[in-house]
């Protein structure tokens, strides 16, 4: 680019809060001239049986994706943190996830915004020792829908603190619904939960144990690092 600026790494940032937030983060959001952010709605994983104890329904969460680049996540994590109090337990979690590949011309457009926006003073790397001693991970799953239940037991007996589901839908080519055999469902839940590495083999070995492709739930499992994570007890 002009006057010899790099392109800059770019990395997926990721905040699911209470859905009374969104307006909050969204304007912060504008407030950082995010080019790129998109909403989807999920529900929080407390089982039906706790919600009906405590006289509530089910808890409606937002999922929140933008682009951010690398060395800009840190600090975008740190203003949302503070300003929709994520240091508190159970009010939302945000983790950033390094991307491989992004097409040139949004790599481009938020190179020319790092460009106007950054800001060197105010970048201070590896600011939280606690979070650089631990690696986090992010489970996500992909079940037949009716599982979460079954499965986020599963998890939390294997080191899980808790999850979010977002409702989807499977797409297949025109013609049988099995692949290799397998029935598959239009339905779909995905799961989605954020831990320590150390506990990420227990609760995928738990979780593909009782709900993997052989079982009904009929799940495909996997992981991807995540880092600048805000909204979890790092002690």
């Amino acid at each position: 680019m002009d006057g010899g600026f790099n392109l800059p790494v770019i990395k997926l940032a990721v905040f699911i809060v209470d859905w009374s937030k969104l307006k909050t983060i969204s304007t912060i959001f504008n407030q950082s001239n995010l080019r790129y952010h998109f909403v989807c709605k999920g529900t929080g994983t407390a089982s039906s049986e706790i919600l009906d104890i405590l006289g509530i329904g089910a808890t409606h969460k937002a999922v929140i994706l933008c682009l951010e680049q690398d060395m800009m996540a840190p600090l975008l994590m740190s203003e949302v943190g503070r300003k929709l109090g994520l240091n508190h337990p159970g009010t939302g979690i945000g983790f950033s996830i390094p991307l491989s590949a992004i097409n040139d011309t949004i790599l481009k457009l938020v190179a020319k915004d790092a460009e106007a926006a950054v800001n060197a003073e105010k970048y201070e790397a590896g600011k939280d020792e606690k979070q650089m001693d631990k690696k986090f991970d992010l489970i996500i799953s992909i079940l037949n829908q009716g599982y979460s239940d079954e499965f986020m037991t599963a998890a939390r007996g294997a080191g899980a603190g808790g999850g979010t589901v977002i409702n989807a839908r499977g797409l297949l080519k025109s013609g049988p619904s099995k692949i290799f055999g397998i029935s598959v469902q239009d339905e779909k839940e995905i799961i989605m939960i954020l831990t320590t590495r150390e506990k990420k083999a227990p609760i995928m070995e738990a979780v593909c144990k009782s709900h993997g492709q052989n079982s009904k739930a009929g799940g495909i499992i996997f992981s991807v690092p995540a880092d600048n994570i805000t909204g979890i007890d790092l002690r």
